[in-house]
């Protein structure tokens, strides 16, 4: 199995450049794909690059012919939920049309295993919590309902072509590489976490807050962050689970605790020693009051077990990065 390749998509993002270091120092052969339309290129390293889009079919399936790939794992997603909203063709075309190119080309090319960087957004407002897998599927938002197509997608091309898939649910990626070298980066940011370190360290005004009047204890959204390290292991477990010849389905990654906004900014201002300006402002269109992964089943099929669940080790890994970054 080591011999055989492995493309990771959207590797110059955030969890995809964990992803290929974590596939790389377990010697597993790595090729990336990425434009670069929102990843970097200083965060992949002596890997073989090919850049491009997924929607570009022509390189793809050049990729499939000149490499023995035995899997790939997509990352190459738009994610911010506001930007959905405001700009829903951009998420449709880059989340689901290209998806479906790079689908397409894998069944021309006899590439049977694909794992999916999915979202806990396909679920929409919870009935239930924690959420469970079987949870009914009600995406409030163009990024959740562009993964949610992507995912019955998926059930079709295992039907027709034999194509097996694991699709991780994320619940809310966080943190950085323990040893420092990797770390979260967008532009702009929109994630919790490193906009509130931002605020401590004094690289934007004020942190805001959408919200204060949820059915929460303290009013502010509740949310299940998981370790961007724990994220790229369940990634390896779902690819030997495949390579072992492991069926088609679908796993939550979360840790199962929920912490609100203002648990975050207490966190940060221990980590920190800093105090972390803030205001509120009204709440954000198309965000659920909470968000809590029921992950058993990742810990029971493939035995995933989450090593950074910890909030405050969480904090420290961004923190570190953010005062290297």
């Amino acid at each position: 199995m080591k011999n055989e390749a492995i493309l990771v998509t959207g590797a110059g993002g955030y969890i995809g450049s964990h992803m290929a270091d974590l596939l790389k120092a377990e010697g597993r052969q790595v090729i990336v794909l990425d434009d670069f339309s929102t990843g970097f290129r200083d965060a992949i390293r002596d890997v073989k690059l090919y850049e491009g889009s997924t929607g570009d079919e022509a390189l793809v399936a050049r990729i499939f012919r000149e490499n023995p790939v035995a899997a790939v794992i997509h990352f190459a997603s738009f994610i911010s939920v506001g930007e959905s909203v405001a700009e829903p063709s951009k998420y449709y075309e880059n989340n689901v049309s290209h998806t479906l190119s790079l689908l397409k080309q894998m069944a021309l090319h006899d590439v049977k295993r694909f794992i999916f960087s999915s979202t806990a957004a396909v679920y929409g407002n919870p009935t239930e919590i924690p959420i469970p897998e079987h949870h009914p599927q009600s995406p409030i938002n163009p990024y959740g309902l562009s993964k949610w197509m992507v995912e019955r997608a998926l059930g079709d091309f295992g039907r027709a072509y034999g194509m097996r898939s694991v699709c991780l649910r994320y619940f809310n990626a966080a943190g950085a590489h323990p040893l420092g070298h990797l770390g979260e980066r967008h532009e702009p940011e929109t994630h919790l976490i490193p906009l509130t370190l931002r605020a401590a360290a004094g690289r934007r005004p004020q942190l805001e807050v959408f919200g204060n009047d949820y059915p929460t204890p303290d009013g502010t959204c509740v949310r299940d962050y998981v370790h961007v390290s724990d994220l790229s292991a369940a990634h390896l477990l779902a690819l030997d689970y495949l390579m072992d010849g492991g069926e088609s389905a679908a796993f939550n990654l979360g840790n199962g605790l929920g912490f609100s906004v203002m648990e975050v900014i207490r966190t940060v201002e221990e980590v920190t020693g800093r105090a972390v300006p803030h205001a509120f402002h009204p709440r954000r269109a198309g965000d659920p009051p909470i968000l809590v992964a029921d992950s058993r089943l990742a810990k029971e099929t493939l035995g995933w077990r989450p090593q950074f669940s910890d909030l405050k080790t969480i904090v420290q890994h961004a923190w570190a990065w953010e005062c290297r970054s």
